[in-house]
């Protein structure tokens, strides 16, 4: 029997190996559509139930997007999957999940201070405004609630969005949600800092907005020192 799984999975990669060639020979862009099921079929002489599980371990990774009743597409290649093994493991092990919160911590900081002269060359007097509006925002709700924590995530993923990277301003999102599902489990987030994170916030809008790098990359370091300090 278990030799038996190990065929079907091993079957099962194949196809999803297939399915990935298709779209780069094709050169696919997300949202584009795939074949359908018959078509997969056809072209890559897989059974429908292999086709089936291919695709179905494609959509957990967001490399393709199943619209029942419409088709399978492109997906949008996000980082989701990472973003939830990264929060399970923060969670899983009672002897490993602070310093799994800490890597967290570490790496955030690491893309927002370690890009310090990128993002404040990069800044523009709009994105400084609208960084403004997200610190304003967040201070209209409760610390920690919705409309606080949407803000935050905003203010983070727009912080980067001027380098340009793609991948930088995934993991940012990412790294965040996972942070922000970890955090709260762990006892790390009270209150009291979200209310001092305001402050943080607006240091780093005003060192941006100042043109220094180097008062900006302190600010970032003061933003996380709370929580690097429990």
């Amino acid at each position: 029997m278990a030799q038996a799984r190990r065929g079907r999975s091993s079957l099962r990669q194949e196809v999803a190996d297939e399915i990935k060639r298709h779209m780069l020979a094709h050169r696919m862009r997300p949202g584009d559509p795939l074949p359908t099921e018959s078509e997969l079929c056809a072209t890559l002489g897989a059974s429908r139930s292999s086709v089936r599980e291919a695709v179905t371990s494609l959509a957990a990774l967001d490399i393709v997007e199943v619209r029942h009743g419409h088709g399978t597409y492109v997906g949008g290649l996000g980082l989701s999957a990472l973003a939830e093994s990264v929060t399970f493991r923060g969670l899983l092990s009672p002897d490993d999940d602070f310093r799994a919160y800490a890597d967290l911590v570490d790496v955030r900081e690491l893309f927002e201070r370690g890009n310090a002269d990128g993002i404040v060359a990069a800044l523009t007097p709009a994105h400084l405004d609208a960084l403004d509006d997200l610190v304003t925002e967040m201070a209209r709700h409760p610390a920690g609630g919705d409309g606080f924590t949407a803000a935050d995530r905003a203010f983070h993923t727009l912080l980067v969005e001027p380098l340009g990277n793609d991948l930088i301003s995934r993991l940012t999102q990412a790294l965040w949600d996972s942070h922000q599902a970890v955090g709260p489990q762990l006892g790390m987030v009270t209150p009291d800092d979200e209310r001092r994170s305001l402050a943080a916030h607006r240091a780093v809008v005003d060192a941006a907005r100042s043109g220094d790098a180097s008062a900006f990359a302190a600010a970032i370091g003061a933003h996380y020192a709370p929580v690097r300090g429990r």
